[in-house]
């Protein structure tokens, strides 16, 4: 897949070619229908897919105090762009392209001059040009004056759910990560290098954490204690133990700020059950599976690791159980032998 960063870098050539636009932050389930519609336009027609992307988000830049948190990171964004067949992504500055233009501005420098579109995908909802001064149907009627197709999704709805965005920040910001997870149609996942903690997991309590922290713009789950696998990505590194990178291994994962030890920074902890490896600087992905409990303030260390004993028996059976729901073989995971 080509990535492009900035109408600068595209080739004098990358049309013709089927086009959906929009910010698709989190790729979900709504997400993807536009995405899969232009992969299936352009495969019915011998053209490329290009899937039109923004960073910063947009609201950022009219509106600093409204920006929403980000589910996903513009890297994340192109590998499920990848997995749903989009043949190329062009991720635009939105403070320096596009922004100030007038409806039909946009049209013929993006789509006409830029990308040569022959059809282009978006959501009833799309806005475009200097003051989203352009909606949906302003493209459709754009499209005919330019001569290319413009196909408008109906916004994607199930059991009276809207599937979107916001409605995904709000399941993670209650810790309702099950439901999170049916609206992305994956496990809501965060990616980022292991860090040094305070230490005290492995020497004082017995229970070593992978510690991963994250900028205050990125959607993180309530603060609570869940069930999740653990997974590190820089395969090209060795790992000083028993973790094998690319493989998801089950963990207990907290995330919050450690109340009991009056810990200020928030961070995501993950406890890998039964293995012991040196993660530290090691990039590290953390799919979040179910929620076990919220977080608690514990009065002794005792209760605390007890209640950790309990989390981690949970958090074997709820894995257990998602390995077996995700049809996954003894290569692709680690859970103990029986377990699985």
């Amino acid at each position: 897949m080509d990535i492009w960063y900035g109408l600068e870098q595209l080739p004098p050539q990358v049309g013709p070619a089927v086009v959906s636009i929009g910010v698709f932050d989190g790729v979900h389930r709504g997400h993807q229908t536009l995405l899969t519609e232009a992969v299936a336009r352009a495969r019915a027609t011998a053209k490329r897919a290009i899937m039109v992307t923004f960073d910063p988000h947009p609201v950022s830049i009219f509106l600093p105090s409204r920006a929403p948190l980000a589910v996903t990171t513009v890297d994340r964004r192109l590998e499920l762009a990848e997995q749903l067949g989009i043949d190329g992504v062009l991720v635009i500055d939105f403070t320096r392209e596009l922004a100030g233009l007038s409806p039909r501005d946009y049209v013929e420098t993006l789509l006409v001059g830029a990308l040569q579109a022959t059809d282009v995908v978006v959501g009833r909802n799309f806005s475009f040009g200097a003051q989203a001064a352009g909606t949906a149907q302003t493209l459709a009627q754009l499209g005919k004056e330019y001569g290319f197709d413009v196909c408008i999704k109906d916004l994607l709805e199930d059991a009276g759910v809207k599937i979107c965005s916001t409605y995904i920040r709000s399941q993670l910001a209650s810790g309702d990560i099950r439901q999170a997870n049916w609206a992305l149609g994956r496990d809501f996942s965060v990616c980022g290098p292991v860090v040094r903690g305070a230490g005290r997991g492995g020497k004082e309590l017995g229970f070593p954490t992978a510690n991963q922290y994250f900028p205050d713009s990125i959607a993180i789950p309530t603060d609570g204690v869940y069930a999740g696998w653990f997974r590190v990505d820089d395969t090209a590194a060795g790992v000083d133990g028993n973790i094998t990178p690319g493989r998801a291994y089950a963990a207990a994962i907290s995330v919050g700020t450690n109340p009991t030890f009056g810990d200020e920074e928030r961070s995501i902890e993950s406890f890998v059950l039964d293995r012991d490896a040196d993660l530290y600087g090691h990039d590290a992905t953390v799919f979040f599976v179910d929620h076990l409990r919220p977080m608690v303030k514990f009065n002794s260390v005792d209760e605390l690791l007890e209640a950790m004993r309990r989390d981690v028996a949970t958090a074997r059976k709820v894995l257990a159980q998602d390995a077996r729901a995700k049809g996954w073989g003894p290569e692709q995971y680690f859970l103990l032998a029986g377990e699985g």
